[in-house]
């Protein structure tokens, strides 16, 4: 035990980069029923770890875990068994709170209060002073795409869930925290909506803060994210890099029509012709100086892409991989 709690705030001997978020073996059992004599395991041997400056994402069908898992790194419950560390400290410590923040997936917002009185309570509670406070309350409001004048006289009983969502976002960086832990930070947002977070998401990367959150939208995760891992029934599937789990992005799936083969195949490996003329492969070299030399072989693209999978493909396989059911939403 002693040499994983050295290992958590040892840096990375291969990036120089803190693990600011570590997990060993965690398992967290819940008691339920009337008499509480039935147990319901949310997390089994959860393993994982998150260097500072990332981005990373957690995925997995409704009930996965994923939540808990939030829960036990904020030292908001504790583990049934396992070790978790936040900045090199256990959860829960004071000193590692005041650089965290949080949004919930269903933030309690004081609904008598406006939006700016919210922020300015949030900020006392972290200690952050007044004149600091003039000054980030309305960058923070422009950030997120809320109007001071709304901030300051609307109720935030009055909010629709896009509003709500903007200022629980507020306050989640209203200590400037070093570490923000968003639970599916997309709900309940429209397009516009939904592109700013994830620019705030990247703007929180390019200041060296890092991000860890849940979501269901896979789109968001795979442009935004530098790692994620996959969590279903309590079991951490996977972890990873998007390249090093789905594929470089510099491979391309070519297919076309007419030329001859030995034309084709400096350019295309694994050439396959059909019994129709079609052929397709995997490209090799640059994908502009291959489509200039279509003209010269008098053949035709018909299709070039990506040869990864999409992170949608790539979870749904997991899940079948591990016996889970992929035809139906998960409870």
């Amino acid at each position: 035990m002693d040499t994983v709690k050295r290992l958590v705030s040892e840096p990375d001997t291969a990036t120089g980069n803190e693990y600011v978020v570590r997990t060993h073996s965690l398992r967290k059992v819940y008691r339920t029923g009337f008499w509480l004599n039935r147990k319901v395991e949310t997390l089994r041997d959860c393993t994982l770890r998150v260097q500072r400056g990332q981005t990373f994402g957690l995925l997995g069908p409704n009930g996965a875990g994923k939540t808990t898992l939030l829960k036990i790194m904020l030292g908001i419950t504790r583990p049934t068994s396992g070790e978790a560390w936040l900045l090199g400290k256990p959860p829960g410590d004071r000193a590692v709170k005041k650089q965290v923040g949080y949004l919930p997936e269903n933030a309690y917002l004081y609904d008598y209060l406006t939006g700016w009185e919210f922020l300015e309570f949030t900020a006392n509670l972290f200690g952050v002073a007044p004149a600091v406070q003039r000054q980030r309350i309305p960058q923070l409001l422009d950030t997120v795409g809320l109007a001071e004048s709304a901030a300051r006289k609307k109720k935030m009983r009055q909010y629709s869930k896009g509003m709500r969502q903007r200022i629980g976002m507020a306050q989640a960086l209203i200590n400037d925290p070093d570490i923000v832990f968003l639970d599916e930070p997309m709900s309940g947002l429209d397009p516009l909506g939904r592109y700013q977070i994830r620019q705030i998401i990247l703007s929180l990367r390019a200041c060296g803060k890092t991000v860890f959150f849940n979501s269901h939208v896979l789109a968001d995760v795979e442009q935004i994210c530098d790692r994620f891992a996959i969590l279903a029934r309590g079991k951490l599937l996977c972890e990873g890099s998007l390249d090093t789990l789905l594929g470089s992005t510099s491979d391309y799936q070519v297919a076309g029509t007419g030329g001859e083969s030995e034309a084709l195949k400096p350019w295309v490996q694994n050439l396959h012709f059909a019994p129709d003329g079609r052929w397709r492969g995997q490209l090799r070299g640059n994908p502009d100086e291959f489509l200039v030399s279509l003209h010269d072989m008098n053949a035709q693209l018909l299709e070039l892409r990506r040869a990864r999978a999409s992170l949608e493909e790539f979870f749904l396989e997991q899940l079948h991989q591990h016996g889970y059911e992929t035809s139906r939403r998960q409870g």
